[in-house]
């Protein structure tokens, strides 16, 4: 008697019985209201000859807007260059169609601040953008907004073409001893090469970091613990290090922003959503040097006393070109994440599609997500993505630290479905490598179909479903392979008739692998269990 495959799901924990939202109940995002009065930045001597700093016309009619009661700053077509400039409430800062404004390279005029780098209490020269406990603010138009970021970067030589190489070298800096990397200073250099930190602990304040102010790379735009924000229709671009970091935010809007930095940008990720809820990214296109779409909730100790998941969020109609991941979580989660819903979604030319990452000591829960029709083409390495390893670097022998020790600084991922997902080209279709004392758990494959060079790789992970699922390795066999796998059930898998080897087990941990709705005997040659997994790991008919 077969069984009721949905029902199956549901009472060993595939499905949740508790989801506080559904896809058809998605979380609602609030937006802000601006009154119609518009404050040009001419009026307050503004000049758009490329070389004047407007900095004090730029602020002045913010100020001013948000003392009347809110409404339009305007920036008219032309070419505008500013110092750092800080939001008010009740402002809407929109660049007209043919705006360009782009932020000073002279690094005396940003101050440093406290910030927050990777989720901890840092030392950073301010933003070209900012603002702190605002309520309905937005940056709106068709204009352009550009960071300058090269004159903060570092860049290695092999990321460059030797003619940009040379370009970059005539541009002044200064180069790594080994002659392999660039840098913008000789103060840069001294930062990065003694490995000093920008963290502010104990006993540091701003004054102690005047002398590495230049390795402080400032984020382009950021938002901290702000309500009702948008950001939409503009061009955000060549940031020095992230371009868009709302931190502990609610009701924030993302739409259809053109987000660019150059693919060797260092930490030049698209969007960090970090400690945020209620939020919205649609109709945006990335094409940055990090990851574009990104999820995170503080480092650590410090993201745990925090206690701000990032959660209740749409990701929708987006286009990924180049970029570290399309859509991806961690790996500073330590806040955790759930209730965040990702469809129709185009990524092509990532080096990763879905991207989740962990490690230990990070602790925290990623939950309730939910992701279908995304659509993937030419990813560089592979379609989905977990690992709870992320940095880590293993002993020369490849063994990994079996240690089972579950505490607070150990990571959650779980309760996860992907349906629809279709990828043509990539080095694995899934990879997901847990931790022997907390695998990745209870997620779902509905209906994916998967063409890369390996089918789909699984190290500790447990209730995992494939239910109609599509796998094409073009070169690697087996079609899976499970290394200390539990609970894992095949609904349905489709896969090319040539290869030898369908599934591969390996552990001696794995057990209660279930391919009885495969039709396979259990004389059948095309299932292989060796190193150590049970003779009875696998339950066929």
């Amino acid at each position: 008697m077969k069984k009721n495959w949905l029902a199956v799901l549901f009472c060993s924990g595939f499905i949740s019985a508790n989801a506080q939202y559904s896809w058809g109940n998605l979380p609602k995002v609030e937006e802000p209201v601006f009154k119609t009065d518009t404050f040009s930045i001419l009026n307050y001597g503004g000049k758009s000859d490329g070389y004047t700093l407007n900095t004090r016309a730029i602020s002045a009619a913010i100020i001013d807007c948000s003392r009347q009661g809110g409404g339009v700053v305007m920036i008219p077509a032309g070419l505008w260059l500013s110092g750092p400039i800080e939001m008010r409430s009740n402002v809407n800062l929109h660049l007209a169609s043919g705006a360009l404004l782009t932020f000073t390279t002279d690094k005396t005029k940003y101050p440093l601040v406290e910030g927050f780098y990777e989720g901890k209490r840092a030392a950073r020269n301010q933003s070209p953008i900012s603002g702190t406990g605002l309520t309905n603010i937005a940056i709106t138009g068709k204009g352009v907004i550009d960071g300058n970021g090269d004159a903060w970067r570092a860049v290695g030589k092999s990321a460059l073409t030797e003619n940009e190489w040379k370009e970059k070298i005539r541009s002044g800096g200064v180069l790594k001893d080994d002659g392999k990397e660039w840098y913008p200073s000789e103060q840069f250099k001294q930062a990065k090469v003694e490995n000093k930190s920008m963290l502010l602990v104990p006993g540091k304040e701003l004054k102690d970091f005047e002398e590495m102010k230049d390795f402080l790379r400032p984020n382009l735009v950021v938002f901290t613990q702000c309500n009702k924000v948008l950001l939409e229709g503009v061009t955000l671009q060549n940031s020095a290090a992230w371009c868009i970091h709302p931190l502990m935010c609610e009701n924030l809007i993302l739409r259809d922003l053109l987000v660019k930095n150059p693919a060797y940008a260092q930490n030049g990720d698209g969007a960090d959503i970090e400690s945020c809820k209620f939020f919205l990214v649609e109709g945006c296109t990335f094409d940055v040097g990090d990851d574009a779409i990104c999820i995170k909730s503080g480092k650590d100790e410090e993201g745990r006393k925090r206690g701000m998941p990032t959660q209740y969020g749409i990701v929708r109609n987006n286009l990924v070109y180049k970029a570290h991941g399309g859509f991806v979580i961690g790996s500073e989660m330590s806040g955790g994440a759930n209730n965040i819903f990702v469809y129709d979604c185009n990524f092509m030319g990532t080096d990763k599609g879905l991207r989740f990452k962990s490690t230990r000591g990070r602790g925290g829960v990623v939950e309730k997500i939910y992701a279908r029709n995304i659509y993937m083409k030419d990813i560089e390495q592979e379609a989905i993505f977990f690992d709870m390893y992320y940095f880590v670097k293993f002993a020369t022998d490849g063994e990994r630290n079996e240690s089972p020790v579950v505490n607070e600084g150990t990571p959650i991922f779980r309760d996860m479905h992907f349906e629809k997902i279709v990828c043509n080209g990539a080095k694995k279709g899934i990879f997901i490598r847990g931790l022997p004392e907390m695998p990745v758990q209870n997620i779902r494959f509905t209906d994916c179909i998967l063409t890369a060079e390996i089918g789909a790789e699984l190290v500790d992970v447990d209730r995992i479903a494939f239910d109609m699922q599509e796998l094409n390795p073009t070169k690697t066999d087996p079609v899976i392979s499970i290394n200390n796998g539990t609970n894992v059930r095949f609904g349905g898998l489709i896969f090319p008739s040539a290869f030898k080897t369908i599934l591969k087990v390996t552990g001696e941990r794995s057990k209660d692998i279930d391919m009885s709705h495969m039709g396979i005997t259990k004389d059948s040659e095309r299932i292989v269990i060796t190193d150590g997994a049970p003779a009875t790991a696998v339950l066929m008919d």
